[in-house]
C-alpha cells in the first residue's frame, strides 16, 4: 500500500518525481517513504525557527520558502529563497547541527520532509545518491562563494542588474518581460540591500531607459546594454558625492557589447 501521511499526501509518487532520487527503485522508494511525511504550509507560516534541532531535510514540491536569520530589531536578513524541486537542510542535517535560520512560506507550500536517518542508509548503500547529494552541497558551497563576492566586491548597482538579468530565461537576447519571484522587500534583503536604496536603483535604471517597471513586473529593453551598464558602474567608495553605484549612461549612447562576467545571484545555504 503507498504510504501517506495523515493529510492523505502521498509522499511515495512525490519523492519518486523528485530529481535527486531519480535513480533509486521502486523498492528503495517505498522504504524512503516509510521515513518520510509530508507538509501543507499555508503562506506565512513559520516551518522551523532559528536553533530548532535538524533532524532531516526538506524538499520543496510546489511553493516557496524563505530561509533569513531573524534579528532582535525585527528586521530580517534573507538568505535563500527556495523554490519547487529544490531541498534544503541538508548540511546541518550531516552536521547534526542546529538550523542556523528560520524557515517561513512565502506562498502555499507542499514539501517532504525526509528524516536523517533514512539519508544515511541512502549514503551507505545508494552510490547515486551519495553524488547528488555531494553535488548539491557542493553547489551550495559555490554559490555562498559567489554571494560574498557579490556583497564585498560589487556595488549596489550591479548586484541589481546581476539580479534582474539572472531573472531572464536561458538563451534570452535582446528585450524580455521579467517577473521578480518575490516582493522588492525580500529581494532587498538577498541583495543585502535596504528596500529604499532598492527602489532608487530600479528608478534609476528606469530613468536611464533601461527597463520600464510595473510593480513586479519588468521590461528589460536590451539585455546587452544592461550587461554593458556593470562596466560603467564605478566603485562607490570612489564616487562619494553620486548616489550609491549609480553611473548610467542614457539607453540610446550605450553600446551594445557583452560583458564577460557571469551575471546571477544563486542559492547560498
Amino acid at each position: 500500500m503507498t504510504h501517506a501521511t495523515e493529510n492523505r499526501i502521498d509522499t511515495e509518487a512525490l519523492l519518486a518525481r523528485m530529481p535527486l532520487f531519480q535513480d533509486l527503485s521502486p523498492e528503495r522508494i517505498l522504504a524512503l517513504a516509510e521515513h518520510a511525511r509530508g507538509k501543507r504550509l499555508p503562506k506565512g507560516d513559520m516551518l522551523f525557527h532559528k536553533g530548532d534541532p535538524a533532524h532531516g531535510f526538506y524538499v520543496v514540491v510546489y511553493g516557496q520558502i524563505k530561509l533569513a536569520f531573524p534579528s532582535c530589531n525585527g528586521n530580517e536578513k534573507v538568505v535563500d529563497i527556495i523554490d519547487a524541486q529544490q531541498s534544503f537542510g541538508e548540511a546541518v542535517m550531516l552536521a547534526q547541527q542546529p538550523y542556523p535560520v528560520f524557515a517561513q512560506a512565502l506562498a502555499d507550500s507542499l514539501l517532504v520532509f525526509v528524516t536523517r536517518e533514512a539519508v544515511f542508509v541512502l549514503l551507505e548503500s545508494e552510490p547515486a545518491f551519495a553524488r547528488r547529494m555531494l553535488i548539491g552541497l557542493a553547489l551550495h558551497n559555490h554559490a555562498l562563494v559567489h554571494d560574498i563576492e557579490s556583497y564585498t566586491l560589487r556595488t549596489s548597482t550591479e548586484r541589481v542588474i546581476c539580479y534582474l538579468l539572472h531573472q531572464c530565461p536561458a538563451g534570452s537576447a535582446g528585450g524580455v518581460e521579467i517577473a521578480l519571484p518575490t516582493s522588492k522587500q525580500i529581494a532587498a534583503s538577498r541583495l543585502n540591500l535596504t528596500p529604499e536604496t532598492l527602489s532608487r536603483i530600479l528608478h534609476d535604471l528606469a530613468e536611464a531607459g533601461l527597463i520600464d517597471i510595473d510593480g513586479r513586473r519588468i521590461v528589460i529593453h536590451s539585455i546587452a546594454q544592461l550587461r554593458d551598464t556593470i562596466a560603467e558602474s564605478p566603485s562607490e567608495q570612489s564616487s562619494p558625492a553620486r548616489r550609491p553605484g549609480i553611473r548610467i549612461r542614457p539607453a540610446e549612447s550605450q553600446s551594445a557589447r557583452e560583458t564577460a562576467r557571469e551575471p546571477g545571484i544563486q542559492a547560498s545555504w
